[in-house]
């Protein structure tokens, strides 16, 4: 299940992380409070109940840091998040805190969330970074980013509900990465398409019968078929290339994702176009390889909604 973390405030976000560490440190996690310096902390001391696992378990004080962004999109291993050479990045900022901390001794283990992407390389870096220069160990420091949160929010299913991060009571979010992916390699190959296709494929169900049957209205279905009709045949030939597989799968999951969320979500009086203007507007607001691939986006989301992969399709219109 994926939750939209850059949606929430910092706030929301660090009772989400206060709430995971009850579970992982215990029931005695202190919830975030501004200390002198102006960082906030989240802080156990004892014997943690899971970390690093339940047959060594760190003890002591653990310090908990909550580094909450409003970008979306974001990694650890972007430049004002990380880099060794500068203190002023959100790390640098925070390395004399903690080196002030372990210095006092009222540090002995330190872990850092962020609603950001954390590949292993990076991890590894920050870690090794935050150890050589604050007199930690390395495996008394843990850094948690979006996939690490979605694991322990699959470990720990009460967290959601506290945290109010119910998806039944979110807007209709969806990921851009696998689409970002796709339309990505698109992009390079479309000129090479575009030489050997012309016709546009057929539908599954007749246009005007989708419409009527998904609401969309006759100005907006004629609006978009216009722009966007004939590069479809080039997507379908661009994923139906055998050496496109795991891009067709990427494809396969992305309309996966969006139909059963546009299901989910979408609101009895709302037409067909608000959900695909909607679309749009997230994935441009979500990813940067999607906006700089403005047309191919609206295209793929064209070609999802022509092929009858999202919206209602043939069941509805023989109903």
């Amino acid at each position: 299940m994926k939750y939209a973390y850059e949606d929430l405030n910092e706030d929301q976000f660090e009772q989400l992380v206060v709430l995971i560490c009850r579970h992982l440190l215990g029931m005695g996690v202190q919830g975030f409070a501004k200390g002198v310096d102006g960082g906030r902390d989240a802080k156990f001391v004892g014997l943690a109940e899971l970390l690093p696992s339940r047959a060594a378990p760190w003890n002591g004080t653990v310090i908990v840091q909550a580094k909450h962004t409003n970008g979306y999109n974001r990694s650890f291993s972007e430049v004002d998040f990380f880099n060794p050479k500068s203190e002023s990045t959100i790390i640098g900022k925070e390395v004399p805190r903690i080196k002030k901390l372990r210095d006092g001794k009222q540090l002995d283990h330190y872990i850092l969330f962020s609603n950001r992407k954390l590949t292993g390389n990076t991890e590894s870096a920050i870690r090794a970074h935050i150890a050589k220069t604050c007199g930690l160990q390395e495996q008394s420091i843990m850094l948690c980013g979006l996939e690490q949160l979605e694991s322990w929010l699959k470990e720990f299913p009460d967290v959601p509900g506290k945290a109010n991060l119910d998806p039944i009571d979110s807007p209709l979010i969806v990921s851009p990465d696998e689409l970002s992916e796709v339309v990505q390699a698109l992009a390079l190959h479309m000129d090479e398409a575009a030489a050997t296709l012309d016709a546009p494929p057929t539908p599954r169900t007749p246009y005007d019968v989708k419409n009527k049957v998904n609401g969309m209205s006759a100005e907006y279905a004629t609006g978009i078929r216009k722009l966007y009709l004939k590069e479809t045949a080039q997507v379908k030939a661009f994923l139906a290339a055998p050496e496109n597989d795991e891009l067709l799968r990427m494809y396969e999951s992305v309309v996966e994702e969006f139909q059963l969320k546009i299901i989910a979500k979408r609101k009895e009086y709302q037409s067909f176009d608000d959900v695909m203007n909607y679309l749009v507007d997230l994935l441009f607001a979500r990813d940067p390889l999607l906006r700089a691939n403005k047309r191919l986006t609206r295209v793929m989301l064209f070609y999802m909604y022509w092929n009858c992969d999202i919206g209602e399709g043939d069941d509805a219109a023989t109903n």
